[in-house]
């Protein structure tokens, strides 16, 4: 692509940057407001309650799984542009579903657009991708990351002051701003992929199956797969058992609980918004990876053993450089990737992170409680967190031998 016509289509990169924030926003919004929602539908407790949310997250992550690869890959075929309005539009519509649902099955049914209108983020990469010269990619990345993380942070406060309106409320506002963000993108979003540079649809690799055999078949992209499974694991740790941890260990309440993550929302914001750029120029995007892989790997061990509230906190910020390794690794892969198939990449990634959303909650949780039950050797709630840091521990020796095999 021409530098004047690469130069013309990076002003859309704010309208990304804000479809992830509302994106983001938008899907923390509802957090607050779900369990009272799905109590008031079933007309049972909390514990019912959260049980069926369980259930409604793995329908997100498992739509998520499935639909990527195909996103993906029709974004290489009819463009990024009407994917990307597409997903906004049924982010929308996913919450007015919602928001209006008469039963729980119409929750379901909401939360099965949801996994579709989660496919923003592949369409997002390859927009990205198709703007920024290579060697700026990790540093777009990390900002992606860093409005996403953003929207995160502030979606649930502000799910918490709109649901005293009403658990429904949340979902209509949501609606709105995703309903916006589509008129806005509609009215003034480029496309970035030219038309001499589209591929037919594949549909034997717009799969989850399929995008799986891409992964194998491209060479140079094995490795940062492996290392991006393996630190997506350990990273899920941190929500599956924080909460029931800190309780746990030091009898930590909601406010507590909830200040930690907010601090932990902050620094993964700093961290992808503005350490991923300068790190990146400072140890290129593999040596990145690798500094984000270690520290964090010091956060892991530290929330393993700290024997306090105040002693955990400090290595939040440790934990917050696994902030560097996601965007590295997808500046890294799209480099190794043929322009027409940056869709194509960005789905099967989209697919990973779905089916690691999906099932890995399930070890650590099972981890956390086998060693606080009494059939335990040793009492050791931080265990899954030790289970993380020895993951980074094995991400580093695969990047490593990427590194070694003189790769860029």
């Amino acid at each position: 692509m021409a530098d004047a016509t690469l130069a013309g289509l990076q002003g859309g990169f704010p309208f990304v940057l804000a479809t992830a924030f509302l994106d983001a926003a938008g899907f923390g919004m509802v957090l607050p407001v779900l369990p009272a929602l799905i109590a008031s539908l079933t007309g049972e407790g909390m514990g019912a309650a959260a049980v069926e949310g369980g259930r409604l997250t793995f329908v997100y992550a498992a739509m998520l799984f499935l639909v990527s690869p195909l996103i993906g890959g029709l974004s290489d075929r009819f463009g990024r542009r009407p994917l990307l309005l597409l997903a906004i539009a049924s982010f929308a519509l996913d919450n007015l579903i919602c928001a209006l649902a008469p039963s729980l099955a119409w929750l379901y049914l909401g939360r099965l657009l949801s996994g579709i209108s989660g496919s923003t983020g592949p369409v997002i990469g390859a927009y990205v991708a198709d703007t920024t010269a290579p060697d700026e990619r990790a540093g777009r990345f990390g900002r992606v990351g860093m409005a996403f993380g953003a929207g995160f942070m502030l979606g649930p406060a502000l799910g918490g002051l709109v649901g005293e309106v009403s658990p429904r409320a949340p979902f209509l506002a949501a609606a709105l701003l995703a309903l916006v963000n589509a008129c806005v993108g509609w009215a003034f979003l480029k496309e970035s992929l030219p038309v001499e540079s589209r591929r037919p649809l594949a549909l034997k690799t717009a799969n989850p199956f399929g995008a799986l055999r891409f992964i194998a078949g491209v060479a140079g992209i094995g490795f940062p797969i492996v290392v991006l499974v393996l630190m997506q694991v350990a990273h899920d740790s941190l929500p599956a058992v924080w909460t029931f941890s800190l309780k746990e260990r030091f009898g930590w309440g909601e406010r507590e609980i909830g200040l930690s993550l907010t601090l932990v929302g902050v620094v993964m914001t700093v961290v992808t918004g503005f350490v991923v750029g300068p790190s990146v120029k400072r140890f290129g995007e593999q040596g990145a990876a690798l500094v984000g892989l270690a520290v964090a790997g010091v956060g892991f061990l530290g929330f393993a053993f700290a024997n306090s509230g105040a002693a955990i906190t400090p290595f939040i910020a440790a934990f917050a450089f696994i902030g560097l390794v996601g965007p590295s690794l997808s500046a890294m892969m799209s480099r190794r990737v043929a322009a027409d198939r940056q869709g194509e990449l960005q789905g099967a990634i989209g697919a990973v992170k779905g089916i690691t959303m999906a099932l890995a909650p399930i070890p650590m949780t099972e981890l956390f409680g086998y060693f606080t039950s009494d059939a335990a050797p040793v009492r050791f709630a931080g265990a899954p967190f030790l289970l993380s840091a020895v993951l980074m521990a094995l991400a580093l020796s695969v990047l490593a031998r990427d590194l070694r095999a003189g790769r860029v």
